[in-house]
């Protein structure tokens, strides 16, 4: 059975383009990065179908139950589970049928798998101020090295995720009297494109700015992408740095210092920033300022940690 992973119903011929227009603005309500997961769980979710011998759309309550149950069994994270049943209620959802992931039959598999396997998530190492200065240290100079040190100075600075990293041009980049403003043009929380700006200070220690400053005099860019490919001889290439490169990028520079690049990836400068400005003392409004998170709880394990041994209760006998 040959079919579209994101169906519509039959409708007179003229209502298919308002229809596939409501199709188009389904998808381009999630990032880009959200439509490749959720096509790719789906695409594992039809596949699963196919071989029980189920309809995968629109599907019965219990068969998505039974998949959950079989995601479970094979080692599944929670994490994991929660992608692809939000994949498939997007699905029905965008084909005009009724969410299968809303009945009780679902619910309640959910519910058993995270008892049984655990909903504690692995967590990366944040890359704290006193991290990057030991991983500066051993970066060397050169185009590659300049552009190492913006890129994780830049994404520490304006706590930064990976994609809206890579995604900065030149035109993103006010500058003003006391540093630099950062103009994100899209993120995570502002699907709309609203944009955001966030304000990178000089700095005495770390100096962001100046760090950024070099790569761009090095690589000669005045317009266009910020962060680009360097190739082995420092030809700087046109091409944008992908996400997948800033990981790489703190993980290669991560083991040079001396650290496990296994805890580490290209959240821990966004997290790295956080950890550091509330063990500092900073305002959590202040810290939200620059990571625009919308909930003081998302920040409270980041509290958590950068505070877990202030006032410790062992301190007078440990």
């Amino acid at each position: 059975m040959t079919m579209s992973l994101l169906p519509v119903p039959a409708a007179p011929a003229d209502t298919l383009v308002p229809l596939d227009r409501a199709k188009a603005y389904a998808g381009a309500s999630r990032s880009d990065r959200t439509r490749a997961a959720y096509s790719s769980a789906l695409g594992v979710f039809v596949t699963w179908c196919r071989e029980a011998g189920a309809d995968p759309m629109p599907a019965d309550p219990l068969t998505v139950a039974a998949y959950v149950a079989h995601l479970a069994d094979t080692g599944r994270k929670p994490a994991t589970i929660d992608l692809h049943v939000a994949a498939i209620a997007a699905a029905h959802r965008a084909g005009g049928f009724d969410n299968p992931t809303a009945s009780e039959a679902v619910k309640a598999t959910i519910r058993g798998a995270r008892r049984a396997l655990g909903t504690r998530q692995t967590r990366k190492a944040p890359a704290t101020a006193e991290t990057l200065r030991k991983m500066l240290r051993k970066i060397p100079d050169g185009p590659a090295g300049l552009r190492d040190r913006a890129l994780i100075l830049l994404g520490f600075a304006a706590a930064l995720r990976r994609s809206e990293l890579v995604a900065l041009d030149v035109a993103d980049l006010e500058r003003v009297p006391d540093g630099i403003i950062v103009h994100v043009r899209r993120s995570k929380t502002d699907q709309e494109g609203a944009g955001q700006e966030i304000a990178v200070p000089r700095g005495a220690k770390l100096k962001p700015c100046e760090a950024l400053d070099a790569w761009l005099k090095v690589a000669g860019i005045t317009a266009g992408p910020v962060f680009r490919a360097v190739g082995k001889g420092g030809a700087v290439s046109a091409e944008r740095l992908t996400d997948r490169s800033v990981a790489d990028i703190v993980k290669r520079h991560a083991s040079a210092a001396g650290l496990d690049a296994s805890l580490f990836s290209g959240h821990s400068l966004r997290a790295g920033f956080v950890t550091s400005a509330l063990a500092a003392g900073a305002d959590v409004l202040k810290v939200m300022h620059v990571t625009r998170h919308t909930a003081v709880t998302t920040l409270q394990k980041y509290d958590r940690r950068a505070r877990a041994f202030d006032d410790h209760a062992g301190k007078r006998f440990l």
